[in-house]
């Protein structure tokens, strides 16, 4: 029994031996194969898999592992790959890409056949499979980029600039030398990180472009928006450039405003939607955010006892909402926030006529009724604005409460227990 297992390994190891020795000629299987994947990708898809397993098992041997010019092959078929996919997305827009790692896969062997070479020759041909790979990826990174795909452009995108930087510390000559296309280089592969899950890696490229002066706009209201939670000094800064630089852009505006809100700093903020209603004339959401802004301002001054300024802020968000819906006759959140204004008006009465509750003279009573009979008008003035805000949205539940809450107070239990049955069914 011993001498059997000793027979089986000295076989395996023969054949282990002879599948070391075969690596290379493997590699050429698999270059062999891939060609035949080229004259057919979609019929002939088995032999690209075949290839990718070939190459699977050629990097499973040690020897392989260390021979930069195993690792230069590798990113040659890689860069291949890449090539034949995108020439086949520039000829069918809806291809979707089967190897979308292949310019990063090609990029990485080249970079390992750096690391291993022991002649000329091998960093020569690494460098050139790197120079050809700039063009791939970049590419790849444009059509995930174009799909919104933003990690995996901005993955693509910064091999494209690591390649560069490899090129140029060889005294290779890169696609991107022009420093108007490194320029824009730059900023797509920002703009990928910014939108997409890598946002603290775009922050140093988008500072590279703004020392570089004449930056996007969204170079400054990215650096804008990422400072304003820590340093407000500098995230202005970056703002009042990007705003010298480009007065006429409404994103650094929205920016801007979207702060003040966050903040709630609404007196500074009126003043800039009212800029942005004049650089934005139909656009109606600057109109109800400008209404909802009155209307915080006029249930803080409500909320101190200052009637009259109350009032003037009330009429001012009323009138943003309804210039909102000379734009938008249909526009859901103008039509809610008017019934909001009345429903909060009266809400507010409350607290003042429950210190009346427990007054029973003649005086109180009188002063009681009164400002009952005032909250009262304004719920009803809100309802027809509830059920208007209904019929486009009925599945609204802020506007199914207001809705249940007026029936309920206006004795008309039968409606307030229908509009309680609507908000159950849409919250299971």
């Amino acid at each position: 029994m011993k001498r059997f297992f000793l027979g089986t390994f000295l076989v395996l190891l023969t054949a282990t031996l002879i599948h070391a020795q075969d690596y290379k000629k493997q590699l050429k299987n698999a270059n062999k194969t891939l060609s035949k994947y080229f004259l057919d990708p979609v019929a002939n898809k088995a032999d690209l898999n075949e290839a990718l397993a070939i190459l699977d098992q050629v990097f499973s041997i040690e020897e392989a592992k260390a021979n930069p010019e195993a690792w230069i092959t590798k990113g040659e078929i890689f860069n291949e790959i890449a090539k034949a996919e995108m020439n086949k997305k520039v000829l069918d827009t809806a291809y979707e890409l089967g190897t979308p790692q292949a310019g990063l896969m090609a990029l990485d062997a080249f970079n390992k056949a750096m690391s291993l070479a022991s002649k000329k020759s091998h960093t020569k041909d690494a460098l050139e499979g790197i120079r050809l790979n700039e063009d791939f990826t970049n590419n790849i990174a444009i059509t995930h980029f174009q799909a919104q795909d933003y990690d995996n452009a901005f993955t693509n995108f910064i091999a494209t600039l690591n390649a560069n930087k490899i090129l140029k510390e060889n005294n290779m000559a890169s696609r991107i030398d022009d420093p108007a296309i490194k320029h824009d280089q730059i900023f797509y592969t920002a703009v990928s990180g910014y939108f997409g899950k890598n946002k603290d890696a775009s922050i140093p490229l988008f500072e590279e472009l703004y020392k570089a002066g004449k930056a996007q706009p969204l170079v400054y209201e990215a650096l804008f928006t990422v400072n304003s939670d820590t340093n407000i000094e500098k995230a202005m800064e970056y703002l009042n450039a990007g705003r010298e630089a480009n007065p006429d852009d409404n994103g650094l505006l929205f920016a801007e405003i979207n702060y003040y809100l966050k903040v709630g700093k609404l007196n500074i903020l009126t003043d800039k939607l009212k800029a942005a209603i004049e650089k934005e004339p139909d656009n109606v959401s600057v109109y109800n955010t400008l209404g909802n802004v009155y209307d915080q301002l006029n249930q803080g001054e409500r909320a101190k006892d200052n009637l009259v300024k109350a009032e003037e802020y009330f009429k001012l968000a009323f009138s943003y909402f309804e210039q909102a819906l000379a734009k938008d006759p249909k526009s859901f959140d103008a039509i809610y926030s008017q019934g909001a204004l009345y429903y909060n008006k009266a809400a507010s009465m409350t607290a003042k006529l429950n210190e009346l509750s427990n007054d029973y003279s003649s005086a109180g009573t009188k002063k009681y009724n009164a400002i009952k009979a005032e909250m009262d008008g304004y719920f009803a003035q809100a309802l027809p604005y509830f059920l208007k805000a209904e019929s486009l949205n009925p599945k609204d539940q802020n506007t199914l409460i207001a809705l249940k809450e007026i029936y309920a107070r206006e004795g008309n239990l039968e409606k307030s227990a229908s509009y309680k049955v609507k908000l159950e069914s849409i919250q299971k």
